[in-house]
């Protein structure tokens, strides 16, 4: 039977020395169909292993649901690396950081009384062992040890970047086993030594996170893994994108030179990411380090294989430096060709979000406005309304906004309190008696440090003039299932010229089945939806202006595109040959 050990120098494959050459590939953040190209490309630029999170909350939107079929079949997905003739490392948490919603968490873990989240925990600790209980039996039996892919586990992740829990750790440590995981653990943890040591733990193989000046990273790693294989667990290759700031782009040229070193120094390396991906539907995250920053929807990543799975010029200069260590296949991906345009303009249906809001269930009564977490909204928008008497001016106040709130009398916009901006407060004018509606959206639940599983939404009280505002209905609005049902057409209204916000618009074309680009210039703010699949938020502060319509969701027969508009959208759309992903710093 295989084997896949540590040795004092060296990982052993088989009983030889064995250098891990493994790509980030995120089953999550890539359409199902395209799981199989994109782990061939991994083996063509001269990977042998294909590295990936679980995330927690994909799988389990329930404490009594764990799914995993079609998008969500890590099996399958595992299954492919396999064919494929490369190894799988696989990292299930519970937290993954990532720049996904909530790091992984689901958000109604934090909602288990006296929970607490990555430490020593009874409640935490048992919904872990839940969960690890569903996921690693399908990772366990694709062990290489019973002849499948998967070569080593990570436990946790970055937790000396958070914590110092070592019972925590050796808790994870002891239900991994539990579940019959008989290949090696590992952690990772920035290249840091105070985070190293927080974050390690005896008897698991250290490993470290970095994407350059590597000889001073591996002799800090070798400083708390004094023997085995030197891994970088994470060698960045590029960055992620906040909305409202620029693209994150790393030098070609330099990053291989910074990987040659790597493995010219007889490192073992996880290049992140191999293939980015995407943020589809609500699922990114967001950072807040004092000011709150959400993820965009594209996870390029400036990676050697691009969202739309072509080959970039990192992909070809990695592939240079890994024929160094490694025998090549002679093909490769293609580059990217011009991708089929069109423009979306004649037939475009539109109906306002009021008009199909009251056609909605779900509504709810609360005397003061709740969160997301208390009216059982996982994401996406919720909706605020009260009656309020205004015969003068008045300030509308709340104790914190997560995290972007439009405001409407009778329908009519009033403003916008955003959460990036610090602010909780506008002023509303007089008007008399009106129906006040806030439209909250969450933007991300925080990936990264203390804020990790704070409440969403309007957070009390709420206050009109300085008195308490009461006597609120509340609906959380499932904008994917508006978006797909056929009673939003039959109700939407033939439309020309500019699209007034927020509302739907509706179009159905014979779409080419190819992979498209959506461009959302001269749109607002939003999100797309092709045959009822999410493409993800849009919003015109960037820095991406188009969004990936991979080629599976396409039918070439009737194609049903959706546009949710919050602001003012141009009226038509365009697809445009190439993606745009917005300026960078340079």
């Amino acid at each position: 039977m295989p084997t896949f050990e540590i040795g004092e120098q060296d990982f052993l494959l088989d009983g030889r020395p064995h250098q891990v050459l493994s790509g980030a590939l995120h089953y999550f953040r890539v359409h199902p169909d395209l799981w199989a190209d994109r782990i061939r490309s991994a083996r063509q630029m001269g990977l042998n292993t294909i590295e990936t999170y679980v995330a927690w909350n994909v799988h389990a939107p329930t404490p009594d649901v764990f799914d995993t079929s079609g998008p969500r079949d890590l099996g399958r997905f595992l299954d492919l690396v396999a064919a494929e003739g490369m190894h799988a490392i696989v990292r299930p948490g519970p937290y993954i950081c990532a720049e996904w919603d909530n790091g992984g968490f689901p958000a109604w873990l934090f909602r288990l009384p006296g929970v607490g989240v990555r430490r020593n925990e009874p409640t935490y600790l048992a919904a872990v062992e839940q969960y690890l209980a569903h996921v690693l039996p399908l990772v366990a039996a694709r062990q290489v040890t019973r002849g499948g892919p998967v070569i080593a586990v990570q436990v946790e992740n970055e937790y000396g970047a958070y914590g110092d829990d070592q019972e925590y750790l050796r808790a994870l440590v002891a239900m991994t086993r539990a579940q019959g995981i008989e290949v090696p653990l590992l952690t990772c943890d920035q290249a840091d030594d105070a985070m190293l040591e927080r974050g390690g733990l005896p008897g698991v193989h250290r490993t470290a996170t970095f994407g350059s000046r590597t000889a001073e990273r591996l002799e800090v790693l070798r400083r708390h893994q004094p023997t085995g294989p030197l891994m970088c667990m994470e060698f960045w290759c590029g960055w992620f994108d906040h909305w409202g700031a620029h693209h994150h782009t790393t030098d070609a040229a330099a990053s291989a030179a910074d990987l040659d070193a790597l493995l010219a120094a007889g490192g073992s390396v996880n290049v992140y990411m191999f293939h980015g991906g995407t943020n589809t539907g609500f699922t990114s995250g967001a950072n807040d380090k004092g000011v709150y920053q959400p993820t965009v929807t594209s996870y390029d990543y400036d990676a050697p294989l691009a969202e739309d799975g072509t080959r970039t010029a990192k992909y070809d200069a990695f592939r240079e430096v890994l024929g160094r260590y490694t025998a090549l296949p002679d093909d490769v991906p293609p580059v990217r060709a011009p991708a089929p345009t069109a423009v979306l303009r004649d037939g475009r249906r539109t109906v306002d979000l009021w008009s199909v809001v009251d056609g909605l269930d779900g509504w709810v009564e609360a005397p003061d406005v709740p969160t997301y977490e208390q009216v059982g909204a996982v994401g996406g928008f919720v909706l605020h309304r009260a009656t309020v008497d205004l015969t003068a001016p008045a300030v509308l106040a709340f104790g914190e906004v997560r995290d972007r709130a439009q405001v409407f009398l009778d329908g009519r916009p009033v403003g916008v309190l955003d959460r990036a901006e610090h602010a909780t407060a506008l002023t509303l004018p007089a008007v008399g008696v009106a129906r006040l509606d806030v439209l909250v959206e969450d933007q991300g639940r925080v990936n990264y440090g203390p804020r990790i599983g704070e409440d969403k939404g309007l957070i009390g009280p709420a206050t009109l003039g300085g008195r308490p505002l009461t006597g609120w209905r509340v609906l959380p609005v499932d904008v994917d299932a508006v978006a797909a049902s056929p009673a939003l057409a039959a109700g939407a209204a033939p439309a020309t010229g500019p699209v007034p916000g927020p509302s739907f618009s509706v179009w159905e074309h014979d779409l080419p089945v190819a992979d498209l680009f959506v461009s959302t210039r001269g749109w607002g703010k939003g999100v797309v939806w092709v045959n009822g699949t999410s493409l993800g938020r849009y919003w015109s502060k960037g820095p991406q202006t188009t969004l990936y319509a991979p080629a599976p969701t396409v039918t070439g027969r009737g194609d049903r595109v959706v546009v949710l508009e919050l602001l003012a959208g141009a009226g038509q759309l365009a697809l445009v040959d190439a993606p745009d992903l917005g300026h960078t710093d340079s």
